[in-house]
């Protein structure tokens, strides 16, 4: 798996890990009922912003606090950051409240990303739950600038109703490219919609890979990911060809402080990528 450099970290946070970068919001769209995305710029120093498909940033918001939230934006792109959450608690709240040319501190990327260059000549097939397609969109972005290098690239996508769904127009842009087979699944029908009812992991049975000859990407609630590696190996993938990203109470961005430990990994300084068979055997443990 790929990491960002430590000078790449420090050229980023100026001062060292803990310290934040300011930055202003250029953007806030509202992607569904309850979920947006925020796309920011520093008010100093260089706009790009290197990532890797996968990291995230500790995003902090003055007086209210600070929330670990993937990149959800382009690799590629010149602009800075963006990202997209959910309200669910007092940070995100408050964000979601916030208007354009507001201030955020920024400190990241951290942790390892996706390992699309393992990918490489391979199918890859991507199963998202809800918010879980936002850290998987910057690595939707590479795989599709470098579509040439890969197999099928098959997106299997689970929401609560079809007024969940997130990107809808990019990911119906790349399909109708014929450089993406998205399958979508609700778990409640609204509005006419005419696909599938039922959780995601009733599309892996009939998607369309190899899998002996295939990488899986996997983003969600933790209990869809243990049923969609379930799923993924009854149709023959190996334990070393699935890839999950948990994002566990993460409070630092560093591994310091501990609130994401979870067995003998922290999730933030190790993951928050992880390979399925390093964490198979601690992520059914109740309340580790």
């Amino acid at each position: 798996m790929t990491t960002i450099t430590d000078k790449q970290a420090e050229l980023l946070n100026g001062a060292g890990p803990m310290l934040t970068r300011q930055f202003c919001i250029r953007r806030l769209r509202r992607e569904t009922l309850d979920t947006f995305s925020l796309e920011l710029e520093p008010l100093q120093g260089p706009a790009a912003f290197p990532f890797v498909p996968g990291q995230f940033n500790m995003l902090y918001l003055f007086g209210v606090g600070e929330v670990a939230i993937s990149i959800s934006g382009n690799p590629a792109g010149k602009l800075g950051p963006a990202h997209t959450t959910r309200e669910v608690g007092t940070v995100t709240r408050a964000m979601a409240r916030l208007k354009k040319g507001g201030i955020l501190g920024v400190r990241g990327p951290f942790g390892h990303g996706w390992p699309l260059a393992e990918a490489a000549g391979k199918d890859v097939v991507l199963v998202a739950g809800g918010i879980g397609l936002a850290p998987l969109r910057p690595a939707l972005y590479q795989l599709m600038a470098q579509r040439a290098n890969y197999g099928r690239v098959v997106l299997l996508y689970g929401v609560r109703t079809p007024e969940d769904i997130l990107y809808w127009q990019e990911l119906d842009r790349w399909r109708r490219a014929a450089a993406l087979e998205v399958y979508l699944t609700v778990d409640r029908a609204t509005g006419g919609w005419p696909g599938n009812v039922g959780v995601v992991t009733s599309l892996i049975p009939r998607a369309p890979f190899d899998p002996h000859n295939a990488l899986a990407l996997v983003c969600g609630p933790e209990i869809m990911m243990r049923y969609t590696t379930l799923e993924l190996r009854k149709r023959g993938l190996p334990v070393h060809s699935i890839y999950l990203s948990l994002e566990r109470n993460m409070k630092c961005g560093i591994g310091n402080c501990g609130h994401c430990q979870a067995g003998p990994v922290f999730v933030c300084r190790d993951g928050p990528v992880f390979r399925f068979d390093r964490v198979k055997d601690w992520m059914d443990i109740r309340e580790l």
